[in-house]
C-alpha cells in the first residue's frame, strides 16, 4: 500500500527500457511515474496493469521512478519491474569495427539476438503464470469458504427439519381440570 519510490543515478544519451506488470493485488492495476534531474515528468499513467516505455536520457542525474497504490491502500499488490539500461555489448570485439562478421561470428550474434528474444517470452509467459496461479488461488480460496458457508446452512436447515417433523409427531396431550361449582 502507499507509495513505493526508486531513485536511479543515470548518465546522459543512454537510452532506457522500463517495463511493470502488476501480479497480484486488487484489481491489478498501480500507478506509474517517472521524473528527470530537473522534476520533469516523463511519463505518468494511472491504473496501469502490464506497460512499457521507452527513453533516452537527456542528462546525467538522478531519474525518480515511483509506483502508487494510494487509490486502494487496503490492498497488497506486488509488481515486476524490468528496467533495463544501456544496450548490451558487443559480443565480439570486431562488432565494433567497420569489418564485416565472419560467418561464426554472425551466426553466433543471431543466436544471441533470439536467445535474448526467448528470454523476453519466458518472462511475459512466467508473469501470465503468476497472475493465473494468483487468481486461481484467490478463486479456490473463495469456493472454500462459500462451500463452509453452505455446509453449515445445510446442517441448520437439517436440525430444523428434524425438529419440525418432530413437532408434527409428537402426541400432545391436553389436560383438562375442572373448576369446582
Amino acid at each position: 500500500s502507499g507509495i513505493s519510490r526508486l531513485r536511479l543515478y543515470i548518465p546522459g544519451h543512454i537510452h532506457i527500457y522500463i517495463c511493470i506488470c502488476v501480479i497480484t493485488g486488487g484489481h491489478y492495476d498501480v500507478d506509474c511515474r517517472l521524473e528527470d534531474p530537473d522534476g520533469k515528468v516523463l511519463y505518468k499513467e494511472m491504473k496501469k496493469q502490464y506497460d512499457s516505455f521507452t527513453f533516452t536520457a537527456s542528462k546525467n542525474g538522478t531519474y525518480k521512478f515511483c509506483f502508487s497504490n494510494e487509490f486502494s491502500t487496503f490492498t497488497h499488490k506486488t509488481v515486476y519491474f524490468d528496467f533495463q539500461v544501456g544496450e548490451d555489448p558487443p559480443l565480439f570485439p570486431s562488432e565494433n569495427r567497420v569489418s564485416a562478421l565472419t560467418q561464426m561470428e554472425s551466426a553466433c550474434v543471431s543466436i544471441h539476438e533470439a536467445l535474448k528474444s526467448v528470454i523476453d517470452y519466458q518472462t511475459h509467459f512466467r508473469l501470465r503464470e503468476a497472475q493465473g496461479r494468483s487468481r486461481a488461488e484467490d478463486l479456490n480460496t473463495r469456493v472454500a469458504y462459500w462451500s463452509v458457508g453452505e455446509a453449515l446452512i445445510l446442517l441448520v436447515v437439517s436440525i430444523g427439519q428434524v425438529f419440525l417433523l418432530k413437532s408434527f409427531f409428537s402426541d400432545k396431550r391436553t389436560t383438562t381440570t375442572r373448576v369446582g361449582s
